[in-house]
């Protein structure tokens, strides 16, 4: 494979995987700021996946884009559908929506026992916040209380299916959506904990755009099953709707990583033309299959390098690489760190 002339920015299949470990410079952003409103019994897994998503962007994108607060309605302390008690940052009485803290963003956190009956205070604050032009949203069953506060007139919403009835009943001019997800300009709502990651995906993308978007899902979501499988092999820069003859060549790479196989090796295994391989992956992954390979060893290199305490010699050996020093050139090269300088600042950051 001709290395040394492939430009050392990771491609667009690779790159989501990496872009925690690249040194990137951006211009300062305007920070999101998001807050959560804790109802008694809210869901754990529903809000703590909200959450997630939040800190897994500060991650990957360059600098600090997103802060979040938790808001209690009484009390600093509300428990959880867990049982768990939760401390919060401040409670709704103590930190009115006018001041001190702006936010984009605040989230009505529900769960399988939250009360549905209205709150004056929950229903005063998501008021305000609604006059702001604040993003309101609910997870689980979070519609209910703006609902209540005549926030969802004219307009669908997402929710458990076990409150549809109650919604259809009590707002007759809410409409109920069948989908697990709904988002509009000024509302997200989401019927569960499992769709609370994809809503939040979606807002995400609303502020910092799509691309930012693919490589928090790759980290997050990487064991999504699809409903007619037991499992998914995990593989970087797979994508179900790609050709099989395409999958199974980027599985050959994976599958070949300490002993590479060539151009001419791969496309004899899977019984196509170099000339077809080389299109199927420029129209495919906007790359070359030589260049793809090459990230694929470098991002397993730094896997090792930064995950065992094994040499640079033996993770160059491991992954390809006929010398230490090619290594080391080609790792400063995508990720401007040597190696050892790379280990040396991740010892230092743990």
């Amino acid at each position: 494979m001709t290395e040394a002339s492939i430009k050392r920015d990771f491609s667009k299949a690779i790159s989501n995987t990496n872009k925690v470990f690249l040194h990137e410079n951006s211009a300062q952003q305007k920070l999101i700021k998001v807050g959560f409103v804790l109802q008694e019994n809210f869901s754990m897994v529903a809000f703590t996946g909200a959450v997630d998503v939040l800190v897994t962007a500060n991650l990957v994108l360059p600098g600090q884009h997103f802060d979040y607060m938790t808001l209690g309605i009484h009390s600093r302390t509300v428990t959880s559908d867990l049982g768990i008690d939760v401390a919060t940052g401040s409670t709704i009485e103590a930190l009115p929506i006018q001041h001190r803290y702006e936010l984009d963003i605040l989230i009505v956190c529900g769960g399988f026992r939250c009360s549905l009956k209205p709150n004056s205070k929950l229903t005063t604050y998501l008021r305000a916040a609604d006059k702001l032009g604040i993003i309101l949203g609910g997870l689980w069953n979070g519609a209910i209380p703006l609902a209540h506060a005549g926030l969802m007139e004219q307009m669908e919403c997402a929710a458990h299916p076990d409150n549809h009835a109650y919604i259809l009943e009590h707002f007759k001019n809410t409409r109920v959506s069948n989908s697990t997800l709904v988002i509009s300009d000024k509302r997200a709502t989401c019927a569960g904990a499992i769709s609370t990651l994809e809503m939040m995906f979606k807002l995400i993308a609303q502020h910092k755009g799509t691309e930012i978007v693919r490589a928090i899902r790759e980290i997050l979501s990487c064991d999504q099953v699809a409903e007619n499988q037991e499992s998914v092999t995990l593989q970087i820069g797979d994508d179900l709707t790609f050709p099989d003859t395409l999958r199974n060549i980027m599985s050959l790479m994976h599958n070949n990583i300490e002993e590479p196989l060539s151009l001419e090796e791969l496309a004899d295994c899977i019984d196509i033309s170099r000339r077809h391989m080389e299109r199927l992956f420029q129209t495919h992954l906007e790359t070359t299959p030589s260049r793809y390979y090459l990230e694929l060893r470098i991002t397993q290199a730094r896997r090792l390098l930064l995950q065992s305490n094994e040499n640079i010699t033996n993770v160059s050996l491991a992954c390809g690489f006929v010398s230490s020093s090619h290594f080391s050139n080609c790792f400063k090269d995508y990720f401007g760190l040597s190696p050892s300088a790379a280990r040396q600042k991740q010892n230092n950051a743990t």
